[in-house]
């Protein structure tokens, strides 16, 4: 065999279900019998039978794949459950591996039959991994009448999943608990999440929910949420203003923000409600918004934000370089706007806002000297005025926003300060 012959793979990722062996199909049973090494879960090694002569290998703990990539120039069988590439170890495999150097035999996923016994469109219904991910995730999907199919890390899940129902106020969502999906063991657990309490399962298993708010509140996918989501102290950028910013920078799946200046938290986490594939990084000096930001980022469904304590341009080194970065607050310190143009990216985006005569006056200056557009912001709303109503101005807002040529020649090295 020669390795990494695009006809001839060496590695065969297998999906195999509760029904083990005895379930699988031709090519699947053909692979494993003539493998020389086969690996996987310990549970899943167990399945096979005697007959085969392979030798098996359970995953090392931790769980790393890179024994397995020294075994190029064997027959090797991987065995995951499900649909390996469904967050499973076939896509973590594809990253490392070209594509002709691996076979992939894909078994019904999980989820796929948890929505076949629901009769539900599964292209419809958003699913959630708890598996290596926090539980707050959760939160960014709740809303009054979402199905949502969540992936379980261990037994606890389901009481851990209903304990975050009812604290966010959606109690009466009804949750089915699949145990040992397609196998002899399968079963099917129906309640209300008010009524979960600390009751365990099978460690494998998954939750459909239905979701119902009582005391809850459904929030928009839309951005600009509501000023009362973020805990704060008023060093908030307000929701229309928000709304605006967020366009300006156009968030998009994969793309790396920074938030100078985060104060509560609200563009990071907006950015990061945008896609779930978006990330973004606040940058806080003040203890006391640190503690906001860690709040709002876990009920807001957005855990991995990343928090840097410290102020600008100090913080900033040693970031990964951003695609766009928005300065909501320090547009005055010296070198805070011109090391953020150096750092961001070609093609990306800066936003700033300014409040202040100063803070505008920054903002002209460096848009002399680099370019960009300058937006005038100001919102009224109507506010009593003894029997009569009328307009109350917020403070107008100066908005900055400048694309980074291609060609720049002020650009940085990552992870250097200039």
């Amino acid at each position: 065999m020669t390795t990494g012959d695009a006809m001839t793979p060496w590695l065969t990722v297998i999906g195999i279900g509760e029904d083990g062996f005895a379930g699988l199909g031709r090519n699947a049973r053909r692979a494993l019998l003539d493998a020389e090494i086969v690996t996987g879960a310990a549970r899943h090694l167990s399945m096979l039978p005697p007959r085969l002569r392979a030798r098996r290998e359970p995953w090392p703990r931790p769980f790393d794949v890179e024994p397995l990539l020294a075994w190029r120039g064997h027959r090797v069988c991987v065995l995951a459950s499900g649909d390996p590439m469904l967050f499973g170890v076939g896509a973590t495999l594809a990253r490392r591996l070209p594509s002709g150097e691996m076979h992939v035999i894909g078994a019904p996923s999980s989820l796929s039959l948890a929505a076949a016994r629901l009769g539900w469109a599964l292209q419809d219904v958003p699913t959630v991994s708890l598996v290596g991910r926090p539980l707050a995730t959760l939160n960014a999907h709740l809303r009054d009448g979402a199905r949502l199919l969540v992936l379980s890390r261990d037994g606890a899940s389901p009481a851990d999943v209903a304990a975050l129902l009812c604290a966010g106020g959606f109690g009466p969502t009804h949750m089915s608990v699949f145990e040992s999906l397609g196998g002899l063991r399968e079963q099917r657990i129906d309640a209300v999440a008010a009524d979960w309490g600390d009751r365990q399962v099978e460690a494998l298993n998954l939750l459909a929910l239905t979701c119902r708010a009582d005391t809850g509140r459904s929030l928009p996918l839309a951005t600009g949420l509501p000023d009362d989501a973020f805990l704060n102290d008023g060093q908030l950028t307000k929701r229309d203003v928000r709304a605006i910013t967020l366009a300006r920078l156009a968030p998009y799946p994969g793309a790396l923000l920074w938030d100078v200046g985060a104060g509560s938290g609200s563009i990071g986490i907006e950015w990061m409600r945008a896609h779930p594939a978006c990330r973004a990084i606040a940058i806080e000096a003040s203890p006391e918004r640190q503690a906001f930001i860690t709040h709002n980022r876990e009920a807001l469904g957005v855990p991995g934000l990343e928090l840097v304590a410290g102020r600008a341009p100090e913080a900033l080194q040693g970031l990964a370089a951003p695609d766009a970065i928005f300065i909501g607050g320090g547009v005055t310190v010296p070198g805070v706007l011109d090391l953020c143009w150096s750092r961001l990216r070609s093609g990306g985006r800066l936003v700033a806002n300014a409040v202040t005569l100063q803070s505008e006056a920054a903002l002209v200056d460096w848009r002399e000297r680099h370019g960009g557009t300058l937006t005038r912001l100001a919102i009224s709303e109507a506010r009593p005025l003894g029997g009569f109503d009328t307009w109350r101005a917020a403070l107008p807002i100066t908005l900055l926003e400048a694309i980074k040529p291609s060609d720049d020649p002020g650009a940085a090295p990552e992870g250097t300060l200039s």
